[in-house]
């Protein structure tokens, strides 16, 4: 029998460092057995902890294995490059919400001197940034660091930017962006973290940016993956990935944006990682739905695990890498809004399913929920692509108030019952 160790999923195992550690083999075949052992005791990994001989062996190998893996790290580490922090003097957000701030701090905590400036439309939340470090609407109790500078200004806030991190809301920021086109570099790279479809018009961010810019060379990567503003601003350990369809800038992106409580993964798969972020949106308040309603743990899980399903199926009718739709931008985002309470969609799926009316819901709310807004894009797209999304398109209707949760769980739970794919 052979025990595998397998390196962890944050790494390819391609480093030649690393491939000898990837897979390593206990022998605990027969002949290898002490005689007068009786044949019942020599089962599997019990003889392991049942012969002191063999615990250790397998203690050394474990231990083995990780060495290996430090040693890989520290070397891809030694080879790391920084220099585009280093170049880097001016980085420009764009939007003061949660996210935007939890960033905006973030940047500004890699380096001192580096000039982080928040383009906001609240003249109150700039004063408040400005004179006291703190973003008074959204993170009152966290004080910003004195690197961050807030103006309602775009002509000083994008001047000399080397990079600008995109945090307006995907409905709001075509309007935004026409409106300061005249003060963007044209070789200035945007990050967006704005997740979401354009109603009407279906787009994602990689097509509203460059298009309001009315520039279709604007630089451009998508920043994607679980995480919450507030553990951000918490600095609890946490990973993304950066998407492009320049190597270069996703690597530059990394090197901006990585630190010792960041990770960051580069992708070439723009389309997957904005889907998937869109999508997860509309799948979340689905998982609140039924959440609210009370219908179970066996619920969630199969609601949550058909909503994977249909965000794959559209995703790669689109292009995407089926590779990306399970790692962090797909699957990781999903687990993290559909299981935990702090996301905004899973809330109003919650209180849509407990029985209030969305106009209520909405009007309580001080941040925005993208998935409300998506829902009925995510369908027209799907229609587009000819693809069946029964439980994003049961939250579409639910959200146009033309089904009840109650009755779309019905009819969900009447449909065909087929192979799975």
């Amino acid at each position: 029998m052979a025990v595998l160790l397998e390196a962890p999923p944050f790494f390819n195992g391609n480093h030649s460092l690393f491939s000898s550690a990837r897979t390593t083999s206990i022998s605990c075949s027969a002949s290898s057995v002490p005689p007068n052992i009786p044949d019942d005791k020599i089962t599997d990994l019990n003889s392991l902890t049942t012969y002191p001989d063999r615990s250790r062996d397998r203690r050394k190998v474990v231990r083995l294995a990780w060495e290996k893996l430090v040693r890989w790290s520290n070397f891809w580490r030694s080879r790391n490059r920084t220099d585009v922090l280093e170049r880097t003097n001016k980085v420009v957000v764009l939007g003061g919400g949660s996210f935007g701030t939890a960033m905006a701090a973030h940047v500004a905590n890699r380096k001192a001197d580096l000039e982080v400036h928040m383009l906001l439309r609240d003249s109150v939340v700039c004063e408040s940034i400005n004179e006291n470090h703190i973003n008074c609407k959204y993170f009152s109790e966290y004080k910003l660091p004195d690197n961050v500078i807030a103006t309602t200004d775009p002509k000083a806030a994008l001047l000399g930017a080397d990079y600008c991190l995109h945090a307006v809301p995907v409905q709001f920021s075509s309007s935004l962006l026409e409106g300061i086109a005249e003060f963007v570099d044209p070789g200035l790279p945007f990050i967006s973290l704005s997740k979401g479809l354009e109603l009407n018009t279906l787009r994602v961010m990689s097509q509203i940016i460059p298009q309001a810019l009315k520039n279709p060379r604007q630089p451009f990567v998508a920043l994607s993956g679980p995480s919450f503003a507030l553990e951000l601003m918490k600095k609890l350990p946490t990973a993304m990935v950066v998407a492009s369809k320049d190597k270069k800038l996703a690597n530059a992106a990394q090197q901006l944006l990585a630190s010792s409580h960041l990770r960051i993964s580069t992708s070439s798969d723009v389309t997957g990682v904005e889907i998937a972020g869109a999508l997860k949106n509309v799948l979340a308040i689905a998982a609140g739905i039924v959440e609210g309603m009370n219908l179970g743990n066996n619920s969630m899980a199969a609601l949550v695990a058909q909503g994977c399903s249909e965000i794959r199926w559209l995703a790669t009718k689109m292009g995407a890498k089926p590779a990306t739709i399970t790692g962090l931008s797909g699957t990781g985002d999903i687990m993290l809004t559909c299981f935990v309470n702090l996301s905004r969609n899973k809330t109003v799926g919650m209180r849509l399913g407990s029985g209030e009316k969305l106009d209520d819901i909405l009007a309580s709310m001080n941040q925005v929920a993208e998935g409300v807004s998506t829902a009925g894009a995510v369908i027209a797209l799907a229609q587009k692509y000819n693809v069946k999304m029964p439980v994003l398109t049961a939250v579409a209707r639910i959200i146009d108030n033309e089904l009840t949760p109650k009755k779309a769980v019905l009819e969900l739970m009447r449909l065909p019952q087929v192979e799975e794919v």
